[in-house]
């Protein structure tokens, strides 16, 4: 017995990083799964790969800034499971650039996807939800670059930060309806897994990004910066987001769960690589 078991699970941005390991960890406690991206690769490689591992998934393409494909996109998962009960708003585009170069276009597009985006989607579940009297759970995929100042990637961070207001805000208007509204901060994730679920997806991981950050080149060593001197992988993620999405977690709401190895909680001075303790 799963603690999900016979609830539907909607998620977007089903990547086979952060998403796909929180659907893979949805489907191993009995959740049904849709799993929603714009690439088809990643949202029927996503279901393929549940229904494979003996689960139930479907997996739908969607544009997330438009309402009209949210709006078919929710109905399809009415009409092939039912309804809705547990909702992962995950969309997120890259786009490493700083205030005094970034396109205006640059920044309207990206903190599209990631706050309209959850709005739309956040928006038709739960009148879902409330339609079906179901008392659900839906939960917002942060990042802790959303509660801290990383230059250069501004508009990723301003969109992420905003999304835990949203979480908040959205927490309190449902709450009457028995709908918990729940965050889930992630870190820099260890890329094992989401290389090889790339690989039993059949799809190409991490895809090809038209901007990197040229002042950072191939990126610090973050495994040397975390205080557990290791970092999560999505199957953590995936465990933390069954938690909130369960019973066990009835009177959390309004909540943010960070599954970041200590990273937001480390005094900023401390070098945890030159730290041999006590």
């Amino acid at each position: 017995m799963g603690k999900l078991d016979g609830k539907v699970a909607l998620l977007t941005g089903s990547s086979p990083n952060i998403v796909g390991g929180i659907a893979e960890g949805l489907a191993d406690e009995g959740a049904k799964i849709v799993s929603v991206d714009i690439f088809p690769g990643f949202a029927n490689g996503c279901a393929e790969a549940i229904n494979e591992r003996g689960g139930e998934a479907i997996g739908l393409v969607c544009d997330v800034t438009n309402e009209e494909q949210v709006q078919a996109t929710v109905e399809q998962a009415r009409q092939h499971f039912g309804g809705v009960d547990i909702l992962v708003n995950g969309a997120v585009i890259f786009n490493w650039a700083g205030v005094v170069d970034m396109p205006v276009e640059q920044w309207r597009h990206q903190l599209d996807v990631i706050l309209t985006g959850n709005f739309l989607v956040t928006k038709h579940v739960s009148r879902l939800m409330i339609e079906q009297q179901r008392k659900g759970s839906i939960i917002n995929i942060i990042s802790t670059a959303g509660h801290q100042g990383e230059p250069w990637n501004v508009a990723y961070s301003t969109g992420k930060g905003g999304l835990l207001n949203f979480t908040r805000s959205v927490a309190m208007e449902l709450s009457g309806h028995g709908i918990r509204v729940n965050s889930l901060t992630p870190t820099a994730t260890d890329p094992s897994e989401g290389k090889e679920r790339a690989g039993r997806w059949g799809v190409e991981w991490p895809r090809p990004r038209p901007y990197t950050n040229p002042r950072q080149g191939p990126g610090g060593n973050a495994r040397a910066g975390s205080p557990l001197r290791t970092l999560p992988s999505p199957s953590h993620y995936g465990k933390a987001a069954a938690f909130l999405a369960s019973d066990e977690a009835e009177m959390i709401t309004g909540f943010d769960m960070r599954v970041d190895a200590g990273a937001l909680a480390k005094y900023w001075i401390w070098d945890p690589s030159n730290d041999s303790g006590p």
